[in-house]
C-alpha cells in the first residue's frame, strides 16, 4: 500500500529533488468534472488560446495553414474560464501547502501557466529542457508550480520528464541556447538529463515543481488528447517585477 507522505515530507522532498508527487490527491469524481469542462471548450475553441503552431516546437505544424495547425496547445487563463478551475487553483489543500512552503500568504500568478494543457496526437509538440523562470520577472526564482493530471500522464502521452536536483544547480549562460533552452547537445548537459525521471500519474494525482527545475515533455504517442491543468504560486515577499509581464494580471491571494 503506497504510503502517503505529510505537507512537510512533501515540501522537505521539493526542496531537495526539486519536486514532490503526490498521489490521489484530487477525487476521480473531480478529475472527470474538470475534463468535461476541457473537452467542451476546446471543442469549441474558446478563446484566449494558443495554438502549437505559433510555438513552432519540433513536432508542432508549420504555420495554422498547414495540416493541424489549428491544434491548440493551452486553454489560457484557466481561472477566469470556469469555477472548477478556480475551485482547484485556490483549494484549501492547496493554500496548505503553499502557506506551509512559503512560510507566508501565498499567491497564485495569473499571468505564468494558469492554463489547461491540452496535448494532441500527432501535432502536439515536443517542450525541449528548460527553467520555467527563463522568461518570468520576480525578486526572487522561488515559485511552486502545481500540474494536476486530469487523466492518466505516461511517456507514450508526452508526460513530464524531470531532473532531480536541477533546481539547486548553477548553469552560465552558455549551457543554454538563446531560447533559454538547455542545451542537449552538450556533453555535460546531456550527461546530466540522463538522470531525469518521468513519473507516471494517475488522474488526480499532482506534482509539484520549484520553478528552477529542469524539465521536458514529449511527443503524445497515444490517440487521446491528454490534459493537465497547471498553476503557479509565490510567496507575498516575492512579488513580480512593476512592469514585466510577470506583473501584468491582477494576482489571487489565496
Amino acid at each position: 500500500m503506497p504510503v502517503t507522505l505529510s505537507i512537510r515530507d512533501q515540501i522537505d522532498r521539493l526542496r531537495e529533488d526539486g519536486f514532490a508527487v503526490v498521489s490521489n490527491l484530487v477525487s476521480a469524481e473531480r478529475c472527470d468534472a474538470i475534463r468535461r469542462v476541457a473537452q467542451t471548450q476546446l471543442h469549441e475553441a474558446a478563446a484566449p488560446l494558443e495554438y502549437e503552431a505559433d510555438l513552432k516546437y519540433p513536432g508542432a505544424p508549420s504555420s495554422q495553414d498547414a495540416p493541424g495547425g489549428k491544434t491548440v496547445r493551452r486553454l489560457i487563463d484557466a481561472y477566469a474560464r470556469d469555477a472548477l478551475f478556480r475551485e482547484w487553483a485556490t483549494a484549501p489543500e492547496i493554500r496548505s501547502w503553499m502557506e506551509s512552503y512559503f512560510g507566508e500568504t501565498a499567491f497564485l500568478s495569473r499571468a505564468h501557466h494558469n492554463c489547461m494543457m491540452t496535448k494532441h496526437p500527432m501535432y502536439g509538440s515536443l517542450t525541449g529542457w528548460h527553467r520555467d523562470v527563463r522568461y518570468w520577472s520576480f525578486e526572487r526564482e522561488d515559485l511552486v508550480s502545481v500540474w494536476l493530471a486530469v487523466g492518466a500522464e505516461t511517456v507514450s502521452n508526452g508526460a513530464l520528464w524531470l531532473v532531480p536536483g536541477s533546481h539547486a544547480m548553477d548553469f552560465p549562460a552558455d549551457r543554454f541556447d538563446q531560447a533559454k533552452f538547455f542545451r542537449d547537445d552538450l556533453p555535460e548537459n546531456a550527461a546530466l538529463l540522463r538522470t531525469a525521471v518521468s513519473p507516471e500519474l494517475k488522474p488526480g494525482d499532482v506534482v509539484f515543481f520549484h520553478a528552477r527545475t529542469l524539465h521536458s515533455a514529449g511527443q503524445n504517442l497515444g490517440e487521446q488528447v491528454k490534459f493537465s491543468l497547471v498553476y503557479t504560486y509565490h510567496g507575498a515577499s516575492n512579488p513580480p517585477v512593476p512592469g514585466s509581464r510577470s506583473a501584468s494580471k491582477p494576482e489571487i491571494a489565496l
